[in-house]
């Protein structure tokens, strides 16, 4: 059976990813067990026998999407070990180890393929991580690598996207916007952070911000609610703005949609006052945190699917849109 349509409404391009995600998590049935051990979080979480839970995680690096010849072969290999490493973070992890899938032309030059593992290799002695294995096949022009990445939760709990509730706050790590202009391989994983974040109590769910705020923010949000954020204080990266003074996007647009930015968003307890915990924060990272705003109860639009509250008087976020694999983005 060929495996392309001619018929657009029969493509998973006109599907888009979520869709498809949810397609397979139903043509896989059984044997796919609901989130976080199956499909549906950062990582997938299971437990060893009378052991702390462990995780597992995949992501590839394709050439043309997620890197091209602007960017070095090192970074490229580090990029793809660190967009797993990022995985595991959010979800309160330690990573440790990994095995490493390589597609590649006949044509591609050795030279290129050493220094993507040097990379991988560096980045790898960074965070204490084995790289234990893995496979190469040969292609017809493509070029990409997909790494798959273990990890272990060492505060006796994995965070998920489930948990958070009406009235929570929402924090971010970092700075938000701008990835094209190189944060989308500069970045480095909060690993440290998620790892204190995950011994909080207060803290009820987390997710890392790979393909933007828009996209990812709903995943975090409860049945029957939405996203009311401070849009004043969101932590807009200078290479956002630049890139809003130039094709004339407003900030909080590259903000939220850009994608790539890898930080962790998380939901903390209502009960719990944001200035206490970010004074505690601050004792103990350089790394910046943000308080954007508020879980609230969606009211009238209660059977909506959970999503961000839109401000007044800016109709260009009325369609807030992060990328999403297959969709023209």
């Amino acid at each position: 059976m060929n495996p392309f349509t001619s018929q657009p409404q029969d493509s998973v391009g006109r599907m888009g990813e979520v869709e498809l995600t949810r397609r397979i998590a139903e043509w896989l049935g059984p044997v796919n067990p609901l989130p976080p051990e199956g499909i549906g979080d950062d990582c997938a979480v299971y437990t060893v026998e009378a052991g702390r839970p462990q995780l597992i995680t995949t992501d590839p690096v394709i050439y043309g999407l997620h890197f091209d010849d602007s960017v070095l072969p090192e970074q490229a290999g580090a990029k793809l070990l660190k967009r797993n490493i990022s995985d595991i973070a959010a979800m309160g992890g330690r990573p440790l180890r990994a095995v490493l899938s390589l597609t590649l032309p006949r044509e591609t030059g050795v030279v290129w393929v050493r220094r993507f593992f040097e990379g991988i290799r560096e980045c790898a002695v960074r965070y204490d991580i084995k790289v234990i294995g893995g496979d190469i096949a040969r292609s017809e022009g493509f070029l990409g690598a997909c790494l798959a990445l273990t990890g272990d939760a060492p505060a006796g709990r994995a965070l998920t996207r489930t948990g958070a509730g009406i009235g929570d706050h929402l924090l971010v790590t970092g700075g938000l916007g701008g990835s094209l202009s190189g944060g989308h391989y500069k970045f480095e994983p909060r690993v440290r952070e998620g790892l204190w974040l995950a011994g909080r109590e207060e803290v009820r769910s987390m997710v890392d911000l790979s393909d933007g705020l828009a996209k990812d923010l709903p995943s975090l949000l409860p049945p029957g609610s939405e996203a009311d954020l401070d849009w004043e204080s969101l932590p807009v990266r200078e290479e956002a703005k630049r890139q809003s003074e130039t094709d004339g996007r407003h900030p909080w647009l590259h903000a939220v949609c850009d994608g790539e930015d890898y930080e962790l968003l998380f939901a903390l307890d209502a009960g719990k006052a944001p200035e206490a915990f970010l004074r505690e924060w601050k004792e103990r990272f350089s790394c910046a945190l943000t308080v954007i705003g508020r879980i609230m109860a969606r009211g009238e639009d209660s059977d909506a699917p959970p999503g961000i509250r839109i401000p007044p008087g800016l109709p260009e976020l009325a369609d807030l849109r992060a990328y999403e694999h297959f969709r023209s983005n």
